[in-house]
């Protein structure tokens, strides 16, 4: 499927191949088995999403259990972190509606952080959402979510129709309305979900693979190379190092700010769905 290679590149242009452990490169996204013989979908990639999976379980319970009126300091993060969620996110879009949409919302924006910060952990260095795969099945989820919510409330033609004809456009500009609108709500928007999420953890963790591994090649140069001295070599390799622990710092921004935008946005889309036609 060379046409796919373009959008998802890891799934069918890079890792149908064989490739060499080094110098790293796109190759290095792809999943391993967990050991020999084992299925295709048994790989660390999945374990690393049902880990995170468990963590999130995990921590809600944790911070859940216990509760006191003068709340501890575990409590006080565990409310700080739901109240972000549920006043922020939640009740801002959804209005009084909130409260349905509330656990689905504290589950997606907790597992999506989750699994975007394992790319700075020593044990994982690697962002679950980097792989395109997952970022599908959320976006999958949330579409279901939306329309789920807008047919429950008005019922399928009557939410079909709102959601391809906008209230008040003249007839003779259906024609073009109908179908655009049909691509924004039931193909773009699932779409643009997914890959915004999967460019931004997929990009910035490859940064980090060309300064890291970039700087190392440099600072371990034993001979000089174009032209350049051994010592420029180096230098520029340690000072490549350093700099990649600012673009770790901005990975781990990028990572919280994509699990947040992702909440806001299935927030929002659940929002439309529901909202009365005018």
């Amino acid at each position: 499927m060379p046409g796919l290679s373009l959008l998802i590149p890891l799934d069918w242009a890079v890792c149908s191949g064989e490739h060499e452990s080094f110098p790293p490169g796109v190759f290095s996204f792809c999943s391993r088995p967990l050991w020999d013989g084992a299925p295709g979908w048994v790989n660390n990639q999945v374990a690393q999403a049902v880990i995170g999976a468990a963590i999130v379980i995990a921590f809600w319970l944790w911070v859940a259990h216990a509760q006191k009126i003068v709340p501890s300091k575990r409590q006080f993060a565990g409310e700080w972190i739901y109240n972000v969620i549920r006043n922020g996110i939640a009740r801002d879009m959804l209005g009084h509606d909130y409260r349905r949409f509330l656990p689905y919302l504290a589950t997606l924006f907790s597992f999506i952080l989750v699994n975007n910060l394992f790319g700075e952990f020593f044990l994982f260095m690697f962002p679950t959402f980097s792989k395109v795969g997952f970022p599908w099945i959320l976006a999958i989820l949330t579409f279901l979510l939306y329309n789920g919510a807008g047919i429950a409330k008005s019922g399928f033609l009557p939410y079909l129709k709102k959601s391809v004809l906008p209230a008040g456009v003249p007839k003779p500009l259906w024609i073009l309305i109908i179908p655009l609108e049909f691509l924004s709500n039931f193909v773009v928007r699932p779409v643009t979900l997914a890959l915004r999420l999967f460019a931004n953890m997929f990009a910035g963790h490859l940064v980090v693979l060309v300064f890291v591994v970039g700087g190392t090649l440099l600072l371990t140069a034993t001979e000089p190379g174009n032209g350049m001295p051994t010592w420029l070599l180096n230098g520029a390799g340690g000072a490549s190092l350093v700099f990649s622990f600012a673009i770790f710092a901005l990975e781990m921004f990028v990572g919280v700010l994509q699990a947040y935008i992702f909440t806001v946005l299935t927030a929002q889309y659940v929002s439309s769905a529901l909202a009365e036609e005018h």
